[in-house]
């Protein structure tokens, strides 16, 4: 072998040396990408939680905290701070950063300071740097991860423990893919944000700014030219002006009130402050009488007047009510009508005001097979009638609540696949115009929306809620002539926790 082919057998040799030293450098610097990637998607997730929503259902000093905790303030301070938490407030923490919750107080803290030490500035340094690749890869072992439903993908409902379903890895994937193609201006990937709100939604109360919004995009199956979604952020009035003398009245059908309240993100707190409601119509609070006390004693302070009508029938079903902090002048229950089936279900409760009479309804369901379809026109709605008639006697009447009917067929999704359903049918429909609308009563929301495609409730079945297929069920029905008054009949289909959204009604006095 001659001086030059040691000279280059040498030199391949050096070659493979070096190619398999930057070989494991290159190996060691994607495993620390990939780990950091992850870390900035559960620091991202963190971030939505804790920032994006208008109603966050954990406690108050909790917020302030994980506030805290993203500041710069002493770790000192910081390390107190920890320390001085709860149990349950650690565990809502960790649970909103991605972490683990198991374990008792020492762990969650350990836990909670070791985040702090050591992934968070690292994670939201390395957010703003990692290619679309790395992202794709931290998705992915996410989703394998996240295949088998924890505890927290259940949610209590009037019927029971309800599981959720998490989306399949196959339409997981079909979203990556589609995403993938799709960059926003500072070329970062929009994966992250798509495919975490999928892996981790539940049914959620909480209302986020940065949550698809499917309320705003026209889903009708027949729709006319000249319809549009409702969105309330665009299309509600501003507010009267200062010293206007008026009032706000809520109105929701909770599908089983201690189910809604045993959701730990939702705070009756926070939406009460959201929403500045003065009167607060419940339907289908499934409550039997020997809850009334308890629930009263969990009222929000200032809401000092509340009315429960519950069903003795059948206990657990049906049940109103009404939560005022504006003490009613008088308070009826039922119509009236001893021993009919109307008052032995606790549907209506009444309460008197100065100008106007507010009643909180839940009109019966016609039932599968439409079993209960000639009680519900020919007795029910009639009945109803001629109650609130006699009241208009004396003042207005505002009726409100889950009047189970589509009235038109822009008020439902499918019209027609749902001619013989239960609140759809021909009978129902006609009914209610002859027995409402006919008698001199207002649909506020349609007069104010004539054209305008707005749902109420979303079955659980068939992602009705995710695809915005959903009836228009609930109502303000007013007297024609406080009509005129009506400033605002608005929708809220953003809060969760019940197959039914909340709707309001503002009326100047």
């Amino acid at each position: 072998m001659n001086e030059v082919e040691k000279s280059n057998g040498a030199w391949r040799y050096e070659r493979a040396k070096m190619e398999i030293a930057l070989f494991y450098f290159y190996s060691h610097s994607m495993n620390k990408v990939l780990h950091l990637g992850l870390q900035s998607s559960l620091i991202n997730i963190s971030k939505r939680l804790r920032l994006g929503s208008s109603i966050v259902g954990v406690g108050l000093g909790t917020i302030s905290f994980n506030k805290r905790l993203m500041s710069n303030g002493s770790d000192c301070d910081v390390q107190k701070e920890i320390e001085a938490m709860t149990v349950q407030q650690l565990r809502a923490t960790l649970r909103k950063l991605g972490l683990p919750v198991k374990g008792r107080k020492p762990q969650l803290i350990s836990t909670l300071q070791l985040h702090m030490d050591t992934n968070l500035p690292d994670a939201e340094k390395m957010e703003t740097t990692l290619s679309t690749r790395s992202e794709s890869v931290t998705i992915k072992r996410k989703l394998r991860n996240r295949q088998e439903p924890t505890e927290d993908d259940c949610i209590s409902s009037g019927h029971g423990q309800r599981r959720l379903k998490l989306s399949t890895q196959k339409n997981l994937k079909a979203k990556v893919s589609n995403e993938h193609k799709s960059l926003n201006k500072t070329g970062k990937s929009l994966l992250k944000e798509t495919i975490s709100s999928e892996v981790l939604k539940t049914d959620e109360i909480i209302s986020s700014s940065n949550q698809i919004e499917p309320w705003t995009l026209l889903a009708h199956k027949k729709p006319q030219k000249d319809w549009k979604p409702y969105n309330p952020k665009t299309m509600r009035p501003p507010p009267l002006p200062e010293g206007t003398k008026c009032v706000k009245v809520m109105t929701w059908n909770v599908n089983g009130l201690r189910a809604l309240l045993k959701l730990e993100s939702f705070s009756a707190l926070q939406l009460a402050q959201r929403e500045n409601f003065d009167v607060l119509c419940l339907q289908e609070t499934k409550l039997q009488v020997k809850d009334v006390e308890e629930i009263k004693k969990a009222l929000i302070d200032g809401y000092d007047h509340s009315f429960w009508s519950c069903s003795v029938s059948k206990l657990g079903y049906s049940g109103t009510a009404i939560i005022s902090r504006i003490k009613p002048l008088s308070v009826r229950y039922g119509t009236g009508l001893s021993g009919s089936d109307h008052d032995m279900e606790g549907r209506i409760v009444t309460a008197e005001f100065d100008s106007f009479y507010l009643i909180s309804t839940y009109v019966p369901n016609s039932g599968d097979g439409l079993k209960r379809l000639s009680y519900r026109i020919e007795e029910w709605d009639r009945t109803l009638s001629t109650y609130i008639k006699e009241l208009e006697k004396s003042k207005p009447v505002v009726l409100t609540g889950d009047l189970n009917c589509a009235h038109e067929e822009i008020d439902i999704y499918n019209p027609a696949g749902n001619k013989r359903s239960a609140g759809f049918t021909k009978e129902e429909r006609e009914s209610f115009g002859a027995s409402f609308l006919d008698k001199g009563f207002v649909d506020t929301f349609r007069k104010q929306h004539p054209g305008v495609v707005g749902y109420t409730y979303w079955g659980y079945r068939h992602g009705g809620r995710k695809n915005n297929r959903g009836w228009r069920l609930d109502y303000f029905l007013v007297s024609e002539s406080i009509a005129a008054n009506v400033h605002d009949s608005y929708i809220l289909p953003d809060i969760n926790g019940s197959d039914h959204c909340p709707i309001g009604l503002v009326l100047k006095l």
